[in-house]
């Protein structure tokens, strides 16, 4: 096989996070009067981590003394109610299944809050996926520490390693770690505009990354 070792973004590829992290952003403007957010808007939002998000979702007029109190509202929420709507993509436990029967390690690279990354890991993809690293406070994605972190400890080497996602920070990651790259086509973005990056293996479902990762 090409690849012996495959790294996932989590938001957009593995799991479907975004009607949680909607409600968790409109719980905090609520809180201070705010303006409401729609689904798309907060799906456009997502990719660099949840202050990002925040500071996205909040008015331009917003002071970043208010933009960290949302902050702090929406972490609150979220860690409570990050499960009430999250699931795995159809055919996601299907494609893990197929990369451990290859002998492919397996982990997950997020610019999620580590905490919550660890905990939906061992929710949802445990056993199969050994790794998992949400981003710290300084170098999230695309700066690829946490990548390197996940190889160090899968033994991976560059040459045989894959980064999966379906953002421009997933492609942007890949190509700061020296790694290949899969978009998928299911996730947040769409399959036109990881096109436009210039991806040159898009999947359309998880069947199909499965074929990309274990072929010869």
């Amino acid at each position: 096989m090409k690849y012996k070792t495959v790294i996932f973004d989590l938001d957009g590829t593995l799991l479907n996070t975004l009607e949680d992290l909607y409600l968790s952003v409109n719980v905090a403007l609520s809180a201070h009067n705010h303006p409401l957010r729609t689904i798309e808007e907060v799906r456009r939002f997502i990719g660099n981590g949840v202050a990002v998000l925040m500071h996205r979702s909040a008015p331009a007029e917003a002071s970043a003394e208010e933009v960290e109190a949302l902050l702090q509202i929406f972490r609150t929420h979220y860690l409570s109610h990050m499960n009430d709507h999250t699931a795995p993509y159809d055919g996601i436990t299907e494609m893990l299944a197929g990369v451990e029967a290859a002998g492919i390690r397996a982990a997950i690279v997020s610019n999620k809050v580590d905490k919550a990354t660890k905990q939906l890991n061992a929710r949802y993809f445990a056993p199969q996926v050994t790794v998992a690293i949400g981003a710290p406070p300084d170098k999230k994605k695309p700066h690829p520490a946490s990548v390197f972190t996940a190889m160090e400890e899968l033994h991976a080497i560059p040459s045989e390693t894959v980064y999966v996602g379906d953002s421009d920070v997933d492609v942007e990651t890949a190509k700061n770690a020296g790694i290949a790259c899969i978009g998928v086509a299911w996730g947040y973005r769409g399959r036109e505009f990881l096109a436009g990056l210039g991806v040159e293996m898009i999947a359309d479902t998880p069947a199909d990354l499965l074929a990309l990762l274990t072929q010869a």
